[in-house]
Formats: structure tokens, sequence, C-alpha cells
């Protein structure tokens, strides 16, 4: 049984075909011969032989056998019965299928049959007369012998849709199959009266029915031609109609928007909800809802677009290219959900646009900083006024794609109360195993989020809840060196500053030593915000220089900063020039990176109070304690001096709020070099929580923290045992310009100090 695909023909039993030998080669790529039997397959959509799928192919089928050739070599094939297809399959060029015969129930006798066919005979005879031709079409019009072969002779004009071609092959009865074709038949013969104003008058109740039929089907062709030719002139609702067709949505979101669009159609224009079902269905259709190709990425050219936007962050973009090589190998978005956390400016939101390049793919941001409402994300149920959708589906929707990269920036800034927990939301966005079937309240239908990348930006995790927190990967962005800052600044800080400005380089020069000079005077950061800034504000002061005509070029030198800078140097704690007991130097992280600060102790005559003043936090007032209690310990012959004096402890910079654990180590030197009256060396630096017990307990931040170190001048720092794996984040030419010293021990900082004797 030869398979003959077909789109464009109307295949019925009963009737013999003729074929051009070159078009009938076209179908079946194959040469057939006399006898063959041969199976009718009809197409849903016009395809190459090459392109055909099994969906594509239509479940009944005609068979028929190939006869001789006809006056003019012609191909002819009788067809006679239908069949049902079943296990349809393809290989190559080659489809394979099984089927079995249709039952036909035959239950109109050959003298109804041909009563109908005269009755269909008479009215296109009728038709034909009003034309020269007419004479010639009836001699051609008598030769036909049953309403099956009239319909085959005119299907080339009658313009049938598959679904109406289809609507006849599936009728097993012979009077409903002859109905059909009858009925199809006279609305043809209408719609070819429509141009005649003499034949649109008709007395037949029936023959009225058919002609209003006719017109209706002429006016969609029509309007189908009009509409293709001037798609700007679309109603919303056939505009709707297409888009929602062409969207490729799921079938729960086809079936919503439909519904949707005909309440629009019912309600007309000047309805009150007229705008809200509009403004709905304008975003369900302007969503992508099909599925990606899944691309090719390219490890190399990835790292090399990652290098070249951003400078040093090894340990993020090593992150980020086993991320990229593990969706490689699966061929489809996996593996964790990033989570940057890092200090403001230290390139987190940027580099998932670099992620993005990397890709090939759209890119989108969500800033969900200060958000307290659920509906922010869910987006608001439709019932309410002004309902609009969230923001993972608007950013969905502004990407224009179903797998963009979407940064979800500030996550630790996220708030609740009443209106519900919008962290709680993400839960569902960012799980893999749920967002397959994400719904949003607005939609009300389910959208597949899996192929998105999401990557979250923060700059603590202490704010960010557990539960949504242990759903991501944390990945630290570390405070930039001044060497670090300079090449940011210099490749593309600078460049981008004096393209803004509408700067060249023959107008303008920044030598290294003048961009280290802001770096260190003019900026207090761990990331490149505030030198970005700066920068900004040199070449506007630039380009009122050159615009003025004050000289036609500027090179800029550390001693003329004061000139194009609208604010002074900043000034940095740096380490003492005198050493005096109790007071030591101690480390501090912030969110714009790290800091030196001095805890400073005193005695004063009283009766063992202790004043602590420098907005100290509630943690660190109990590391005061902690520090207290163990001095007290470890010098017993000082205990009752301590008892019989006031104790002061104070942290400069009072006006900056303090807290945190970290300083315990630092307190209680500061405590034991006051009751000792052994002074600590200046240039000497520490940093690390303290217990009961005497131990050195491990911190965070331990990089900004030594980098603060080194721009203060300090050579040595004490740091946690527990702490010596994180040298490993801390940049090589940090550690070269300190000593590092881990301390399991309070004795072993008291002894190395020489506040304790050995």
């Amino acid at each position: 049984m030869i398979p003959i695909p077909y789109y464009d023909l109307t295949i019925i039993p009963g009737v013999t075909y003729y074929f051009q030998k070159e078009y009938l080669h076209s179908l079946t790529q194959k040469k057939l011969s006399g006898g063959e039997d041969v199976v009718f397959l009809m197409l849903r959509e016009d395809r190459e032989p090459s392109e055909i799928r099994p969906e594509d192919i239509f479940p009944i089928a005609v068979c028929g056998t190939v006869e001789g050739p006809d006056e003019n070599g012609n191909i002819g094939i009788r067809t006679t019965d239908r069949v049902d297809l079943k296990n349809v399959k393809l290989t190559g060029d080659e489809i394979g299928f099984s089927y079995t015969v249709r039952p036909e129930i035959s239950d109109v006798d050959s003298a109804t049959e041909q009563e109908h066919l005269k009755a269909v005979k008479a009215a296109l005879n009728r038709y034909t007369q009003r034309f020269q031709w007419g004479m010639v079409a009836n001699r051609i019009i008598s030769q036909w012998n049953s309403i099956e072969e009239i319909l085959a002779k005119l299907s080339g004009q009658m313009h049938l849709s598959n679904e109406e071609k289809m609507q006849i092959l599936s009728a097993d009865r012979a009077s409903e199959r002859l109905s059909i074709m009858e009925e199809t038949l006279y609305q043809f013969i209408e719609r070819a009266k429509v141009g005649d104003e003499a034949e649109q008058i008709q007395t037949n109740a029936q023959e009225q029915r058919y002609h209003e039929e006719a017109i209706k089907r002429q006016i969609e062709i029509l309007q189908q031609e009009l509409d293709d030719l001037h798609p700007e002139n679309l109603t919303d609702i056939q505009r709707f109609r297409k888009k929602i067709a062409e969207s490729g949505m799921n079938e729960e979101a086809r079936a919503e928007a439909e519904r949707v669009l005909n309440r629009l159609e019912q309600e007309g224009q000047h309805s009150a909800e007229y705008g809200m079902l509009y403004d709905y269905l304008e975003f369900v259709t302007s969503l992508s809802w099909k599925r990606e190709p899944v691309g090719e990425i390219n490890l190399t050219k990835a790292e090399e677009i990652l290098d070249s936007d951003h400078f040093g962050m090894k340990k993020p973009k090593t992150r980020i290219i086993q991320q990229l090589a593990v969706m490689s190998l699966n061929q489809k978005q996996s593996g964790s959900i990033l989570l940057f956390v890092g200090a403001p400016g230290t390139g987190k939101t940027s580099i998932g646009q670099s992620v993005a390049n990397a890709l090939g793919r759209k890119y989108a941001r969500v800033s969900l900083g200060g958000i307290r409402d659920e509906a922010e994300i869910r987006g608001h149920r439709r019932t309410y006024i002004g309902a609009i959708p969230g923001r993972i589906m608007e950013a969905i929707r502004r990407s224009g794609v179903s797998n963009p990269v979407v940064v979800l920036d500030e996550v630790d800034k996220l708030t609740r109360d009443y209106s519900g927990d919008p962290s709680s939301a993400l839960l569902e966005v960012l799980d893999p195993e749920q967002n397959s079937t994400f719904t949003d309240h607005y939609m009300n239908v389910p959208y597949d989020l899996s192929d998105v990348l999401f990557i979250c930006t923060a700059n603590t995790t202490d704010t960010i809840p557990e539960p949504l927190l242990n759903r991501m990967e944390v990945i630290q962005f570390q405070g930039y060196t001044e060497t670090e800052k300079v090449e940011i600044a210099k490749r593309h800080l600078l460049p981008k500053a004096m393209k803004e400005a509408g700067l060249k380089s023959a107008n303008l020069r920044v030598s290294d030593e003048t961009l280290q000079a802001i770096v260190a005077n003019y900026t207090m950061e761990a990331g490149v915000r505030g030198l970005k800034k700066q920068l900004d504000t040199l070449c506007r002061v630039a380009a009122v220089k050159l615009v003025k005509g004050e000289q036609k070029s500027l090179t800029i030198s550390p001693k003329r900063l004061p000139e194009f800078l609208d604010q002074k140097p900043i000034r940095h704690d740096k380490a003492l020039k005198e050493k005096q007991p109790g007071v030591v130097t101690g480390l501090a992280w912030t969110q714009a990176g790290g800091e030196i600060l001095f805890i400073e102790t005193m005695l004063t005559p009283g009766s063992g109070k202790v004043l602590i003043t420098g907005q100290l936090g509630d943690v660190m007032k109990e590391s005061v304690q902690i520090a207290l209690s163990l001095v007290k310990s470890l010098y017993p012959e000082q205990a009752e001096r301590l008892s019989q004096s006031d104790l002061h402890v104070h942290v400069p910079a009072g006006a900056v709020p303090k807290d945190g654990p970290s300083a315990g180590i630092t307190l209680t030197t500061a405590l034991a070099s006051l009751v000792s009256g052994r002074a600590v060396s200046p240039e000497l630096a520490m940093t690390g929580e303290v217990s009961l017990q005497g131990n050195v307990m491990p911190i965070g931040g331990l990089p900004e923290k030594l980098m603060s170190a080194v721009r203060a001048g300090v050579k040595r720092v004490y740091i946690p045992e527990e702490n010596t794996d994180d040298l490993d984040d801390v940049p090589g030419e940090v550690k070269e310009q300190l000593e590092i010293i881990p301390v399991y021990s309070v004795k072993e900082v008291l002894t190395n100090t020489g506040v304790m004797a050995a």
C-alpha cells in the first residue's frame, strides 16, 4: 500500500482521479504502475515530504487502485474505501502505518441517490444557463454519474477547508454523507450566485438558507483577504483571535484566553469591563508560550565574555562556568539557583547581563527591594480594580522569550506585613520542582518557568528567610583591592564616563597614578559605585573646560584632582602612630566594605560600673561583658582593682552604629592591656569572637577586613584558626603586605602581643 500525502485536494471514495505523472511523483516520490494499491493521506498543513510529522496526518484516509493512463497520459486512480489509520511512523521520507477499513452503512437506495443527483445537476444547469458557455457545461454535467464525482470535479473551485473535507469522510452513513455533500454543493452554487443580483431572490426557504450561508462564507473569505492585505485594519477581536491561534499556548491557557475573548466580544467597547478584558488578552498574548530551542553553549566564548565585562571575580566566574557546563551537558536549564552576595558595587547585578550575553539569551531584571505584598510576585486577582500581573511574569513578557536570564535583585530587602509574605511566593518561582506550572493570580493559568535562568543578588544573607535561602547557592562577591579598582576604572569606568560626556582619548588623559589617588583618597567602599561617580564628575568638569576653550586637551595629575572633583579627600582611619595601654586596633565589616576601628578603654575611680559608648549593639555589649570576665579570670590580682573602679569602653565614630561578635578578641586584648599596663603595637590588628572558655571563634567578612588593614597601614593581623581556609578568597597582593597569624585561644593573642608574660 503506497501512501500519497496531499493537502489541497478533495479525495472521497467512489471517484476516479487523474494526475499528471510529474505531480503524482512529487507526492509519492515513486513511480506508480497499474494495479498498485495506494492510500491518500490528508495533511493538516502543507508540508514537504521530508517535513511531515505523524501529528500532521488526519486519522481517516481513502484507499484507491492505480488504473491505466487516459488519452493525455495522466495516471488514473480509482478510490474505493475509507480507512482508519493506526501506528503512523515516519522514517526519513518513508511513512509507515497500519489501517482498518472503516465500515459503511448503506441506507440510501439507488433511486433516492439518483433523485438527489438529478436535483444537484438541475441546480448546476440553472446556474450555467446564464453564461455563454452554458450549453457546453450542460453536456459535461450530464456525463457525471454521482454526487461524489460532481464534488470531486468541482473541488478545485470550491476551496473546501480540511475540516470540511474530513467532515465528509468521517460520515459513516451514506445518507449523512450524501446530505453533507449535497449541502456543500448547494452552498458552492449559491456562493457563485452572490455576484448576480437576479439570482439573489429565492422563493424556496431551503435555497434562501443556502444563500445566507453562502454570503457569510463569502464575507469570511473576503475579510480574510482584506486582513492579509491590511493587517493594521484588524479589529481587536480579530487581532486577539489571530494572536491566540499563533501563540502556542497550552490547552488551559488557550481555553481561558478564548473564554475572555468571547466575553470581550459580547460586552462590546462601551462596557465597563472592556478595558480589563482587553488588558488581560494583551498581556497573555504578548507572552512567549513556545519553548525556545536549546542552543549550544560555548564555554570558551562564555569565559571570554565574562573576563571582558568584569575584572577579577575569579571565584564567581568559576562557579558560573560550572553552571553553564552542567546546562550544556543536560541540554536544559539545570543546577542550583545562584545567589550573589556582596557589598554594593561589586558587580553582582551586571554580571547577570554578562551571563545572558554568554548564553545568547535575553536579559531581564526584577528589583525586589522594599516589596511587602505577595501580589507583587504572584500578581493580583482580576476581581480587584487595577489588577496587574506579578513582577516575575511582567519580566518574562518584557524579555519576549520563555527562557531569559532573570536577575532578582536585592532579595535580602523583601519585607512582610498583613498583605502576605513575598519571600514565600518566591519559593515556587525558584523551586525547579514547582516552577514548571507557576500560576500568576492575574493570568490564572500555569506558565512554565523551568527554562528561565534565575540569578539572585543580596548584600547580606542575614535577612533572607531560611526556606528561601536553602533553595539557593550562595556565592560571595568580595570587595575589590585598590589595584583591582584601578584596573576596573581604566578598562571600564573611565572609557564609559568619557563616552557619556562626549570626550575622546585625545581630549582627556588620566594616568594610573591619578586613578590610584582617586581610589585611595576619594572613595570608601568595597565596590566601585563611588569610583564611577567620581569619574563621571571628573569628565563633566573636563567637558566644561574644553567647551569654554580653556584648553584643547587635558592631562589630569593627582595634584589637580581637587580642581576636578567636587569633594574633599575622604578620611580613612589609619593605624595610630603611638601605642598606649588600653587601646587596640580591631577590624570590622560593613556593607560598604572593611574598616578598622579602635577599642579604647579607661579606668576611673568608682564602684565597678561599666560604661559603654560609641553606639554599640546588644551583641557587642555582650562581648564587652565576656571580655571583662575573661580578663578578671586571667588577671586575678587585678580583679579587686577592676571591682573598685569604673570601666569605660568606647569605640570612636560614635555616630555610626556598630554591632557583631567579631570584636571580642579586640575588647579582651584592650582590657588586658589596660590592667597590665602593657601597650599593644599600633601596627597590629585583630578580629575574632571569643567564648568564656577563652577560645577565639570564627568570623565573617575576612577578605574585606584584611583589605582595610592594608589600607590603614597595619602590618600584622591575628585571625581565628578556623578562618584559615577563608584566606583562599583573599587577594594575593593583600596577603603579601600582611603577616597573618591564625590563633586558637585568647592566651595566644595576649602572649604574642606582649600583654601577658609567656
